[in-house]
């Protein structure tokens, strides 16, 4: 997608090969104009695929799930990261080693809000080892959910996230395909 590629590229900060910084317009502040846009192209590619909820784990991935919930007419789901005094029974859980961070947390799911009969779409913002999308595929998994796709704004394409998820057959799309990162240097795929 032209639009989030050309903002990448204007307020992004490429720190080295593996960090890509867009806190100033996705994950510390956001760019509501530019989350519609992204949730409403997300909510395109996907609108024929039976979606009956949408899931993202907190926190970067709320507002572009939202925008696609919103465009799709489906409710969203957050899957908490944090353990809450408020959700303490029937869970679904499971262990995420964030990339990113280096460490791990549990990923948790009320049984409530999703039953064998949804089909969900997950929502992040990036893509690259796959670690956070394969451990929300288990939880949804876990409910007997089916999968309808897992959308990402970011991905970075030299990583193994996205092979990760196609060998299980999970349609992937993303918004902007990163093929090599380097020191204030971005060049994407071309598709």
């Amino acid at each position: 997608m032209k639009l989030l590629e050309e903002k990448i590229l204007r307020d992004g900060v490429a720190v080295n090969e593996n960090i890509l910084k867009v806190d100033s317009f996705i994950n510390h502040q956001v760019d509501p104009e530019l989350m519609i846009a992204l949730g409403n192209e997300l909510a395109e590619h996907f609108k024929d695929h039976g979606v009956t909820k949408i899931a993202t784990i907190e926190s970067s991935g709320i507002a572009p799930a939202l925008a696609c919930a919103m465009a799709l007419g489906v409710p969203m789901i957050i899957l908490k990261k944090q353990p809450s005094k408020t959700l303490n029974s029937d869970l679904y859980q499971t262990i995420v080693t964030s990339y990113t961070k280096g460490t791990s947390y549990e990923l948790t799911l009320s049984s409530k809000y999703i039953t064998a009969d949804d089909h969900v779409l997950i929502i992040d913002d990036f893509l690259a080892n796959g670690e956070a999308a394969t451990g929300a595929l288990r939880l949804i998994r876990k409910a007997h959910a089916t999968i309808a796709g897992i959308g990402i704004l970011i991905e970075k394409s030299f990583q193994p996230g996205r092979e990760k998820l196609i060998s299980q057959g999970i349609d992937v799309y993303s918004l902007a395909r990163i093929k090599k990162m380097d020191k204030d240097y971005i060049e994407f795929c071309e598709d």
